[in-house]
């Protein structure tokens, strides 16, 4: 898999039906009633209403009037969903991690639209073809117990130790995004397809076993079930509020400097959408000045538009996490074109 070195602007299991989809059938639905669908990956809504998802819709539905349903699961589990729904389209805005948004747009699932503001976000984090534009910036990360396992790890390599076995689990690539995230960061840092496979394989060794959701492996992290498991900066950050034992981390290879790359959540208005002027003032919202100023300070992630820079305790302690970090921004085209022979090396490799 190729990559370049280049900085980056400042990420899933059992759906959870957080709402209602009554009057959300496509072709059956009014243009113009007062509703939007939202399928998206998790991380974004807070387990206690407490998420950016839950104050920027609360405040998106007392300015508008349009209530929003929202579907929520894995971001490979998403696509698919909409993309069984092809014929009869139930969403209206679709929102992944990559590579899965670039997968969406590849399969005809999105429709082009450049929300306001669109313009003050930079050309790495949207689709050269308009189909879909990130909301909030994230990067991929790991997670430790702070009581049990003081000292995050430092290497992949130290992961491969008798003391993490049935105590280290990470999400199923090809299902979850931060699952896939695994392969993009062990392809990466073992520098191909074959070095990271030779490694996931020993490491298969440890780990618990599949899971289809990034965001239930950080309750057991912190319960000590767990001692480490995959995650992202921005859900698990946010996580950390009501889990006070999870620590953020990022694996190095070796004695190399620690990496990771930027693992957005990516919105695009579903091809065929059966309210989407709807899903156009939706996410015209989420990226508008007051919505992208809230990101950090609610949400816990980085904000999309570049030309807002939060300084909140939030922002300034992100910032922190990544000093020292090395970012790389992975090759999303060949990604894209070659996740079903990764997922599938994967699943030889480890036998699952």
């Amino acid at each position: 898999m190729l990559t370049h070195i280049r900085p980056v602007a400042a990420l899933a299991g059992a759906l959870v039906l957080a709402a209602s989809l009554t009057a959300c059938g496509g072709s059956s639905a009014a243009s113009d009633e007062k509703v939007v669908t939202v399928y998206s990956a998790d991380g974004l809504k807070g387990e206690a209403g407490d998420g950016w998802y839950d104050k920027v819709f609360a405040d998106f539905e007392k300015q508008t009037g349009i209530k929003v349903e929202y579907v929520e699961g894995g971001s490979g589990e998403m696509v698919q969903r909409a993309l069984r729904e092809k014929s009869n389209t139930q969403a209206d805005v679709l929102v992944t991690l990559p590579p899965f948004i670039q997968q969406a747009g590849s399969k005809g699932l999105l429709q082009a639209y450049a929300p306001q503001g669109s313009d003050r976000v930079d050309g790495a984090d949207k689709a050269p073809d308009g189909t879909w534009t990130s909301i909030v910036n994230n990067y991929f990360g790991f997670i430790h117990n702070k009581k049990e396992l003081p000292t995050a790890p430092k290497s992949w390599e130290e992961l491969l130790d008798a003391r993490y076995k049935d105590r280290l689990q990470y999400s199923t690539p090809g299902v979850a995004g931060d699952g896939t995230a695994v392969l993009i960061k062990a392809m990466h840092d073992f520098g191909g397809q074959a070095p990271a496979m030779e490694y996931l394989k020993k490491l298969q060794a440890n780990n618990v076993g599949p899971s289809s959701s990034t965001s239930k492996l950080a309750p057991k992290v912190d319960k000590g079930e767990l001692l480490v498991a995959n995650g992202d900066v921005q859900m698990n950050f946010a996580q950390s509020k009501s889990m006070p034992n999870l620590g953020i981390w990022f694996p190095a290879k070796g004695d190399g400097k620690p990496t990771t790359f930027a693992l957005p959540y990516a919105a695009g208005l579903v091809n065929k959408a059966p309210h989407a002027e709807n899903g156009r003032k939706l996410l015209d919202f989420l990226l508008s000045e007051g919505a992208q100023r809230e990101v950090s300070a609610v949400g816990g992630g980085f904000p999309a538009r570049k030309d807002v820079k939060p300084t909140d305790a939030n922002a300034l302690a992100l910032g922190k996490l990544l000093e020292g970090v090395e970012v790389f921004e992975p090759d999303w085209a060949d990604i894209d074109e070659n996740l079903t022979a990764y997922v599938d090396a994967w699943k030889s490799a480890t036998g699952s």
